[in-house]
């Protein structure tokens, strides 16, 4: 015989003196999914979502009212005003915005106002409506 038959001889001769214990193929498949639920609860990333508040200095010019926020009513009769409405109806239905920010030229000519409010039912996303002179342009929200 040679040298690495007669090492492997040798190790199965003394595997079978050690009086192992024998698992049934059940409990090891039991144990293993019971470590790999463990495992998946504390390497899961976290799913809810960090619920920290928007910062409107970085997107205001200028605080208005820093308590308004538009609730889902006032955002439903938002949505009856047709596009190049009337500025004061919309203003009317809203009342005074949280902030104004920057100006904006979309079109050639014309400088786009924008007042931006924070939704009632979600702090998280904010209500921003353009205004072109005296008409409504239109909305757009922000999700920070």
């Amino acid at each position: 015989m040679t040298q690495p038959q007669l090492q492997t001889k040798l190790l199965k001769e003394r595997l079978k003196q050690l009086k192992l214990p024998k698992i049934k193929a059940e409990s090891l498949l039991f144990g293993g999914a019971i470590v790999a639920a463990i495992g998946l609860v504390f390497t899961q990333p976290d799913l809810e979502p960090t619920s920290h508040a928007p910062d409107p200095s970085q997107f205001c010019q200028e605080i208005v009212q820093p308590k308004a926020s538009v609730s889902r009513e006032q955002l439903a009769k938002l949505l009856t005003v047709p596009e190049r409405g009337d500025r004061i109806k919309v203003q009317n239905i809203l009342k005074q915005p949280y902030c104004r920010m920057p100006n904006l030229s979309i079109r050639a000519g014309a400088t786009t106002e924008r007042d931006a409010y924070p939704l009632t039912s979600d702090s998280q996303t904010w209500l921003v409506v353009l205004y072109e002179g005296k008409s409504y342009v239109g909305y757009g929200f922000k999700r920070s």
